[in-house]
């Protein structure tokens, strides 16, 4: 029995390419038609472009699979963004390589800590499952966040 292993291609992602911005796009219109506006923290693609987020995608030969970014919170933190996976490409480790690839930047810039903030609700159940076989816990909330019964606050030591 023979096994192919699928070798994605991580890259910074391209604000200007259209597939990227329609996946950034998909993703801000389902997380706002999904959270309760005071819950809601994604990004749209203008607060995505800033420096002190890196933005990565992720692709299998020209078909874009998901994406992710890395915001830099202080010269210790870090926060996950804008975690997606097209869900065709669902259940194929499209997402833990992009929080792979988002650890290791984080690492790569000397973080000690990396948070995140996701939805507490069933919509959001597989996200937190990832994060925790990643070895995320839960943690209070973090760098501005409020206690929100809508949210599920994590942070992952990188030391």
């Amino acid at each position: 029995m023979s096994l192919t292993m699928t070798t994605f291609d991580i890259r910074p992602g391209d604000f200007a390419d259209p597939r990227v911005i329609a996946l950034l796009e998909h993703h801000y219109a389902e997380n706002r038609a999904v959270s309760p506006p005071e819950s809601c923290h994604v990004l749209d693609l203008s607060a995505m472009q800033v420096p002190e987020i890196r933005f990565f995608t992720l692709w299998e030969g020209e078909e874009l699979l998901g994406m992710g970014a890395l915001k830099q919170i202080d010269a210790e933190a870090g926060e996950v963004k804008a975690m997606r996976t097209i869900p065709d490409a669902k259940r194929r480790g499209v997402g833990s390589a992009v929080v792979r690839r988002v650890m290791e930047e984080a690492r790569a810039l000397g973080l000690k800590r990396l948070y995140l903030e996701t939805g507490s609700f069933e919509y959001f159940r597989p996200a937190r499952e990832l994060y925790l076989r990643h070895g995320f816990r839960e943690c209070p909330p973090f760098a501005g966040y409020k206690p929100d019964p809508n949210s599920t606050f994590m942070v992952l030591d990188l030391g």
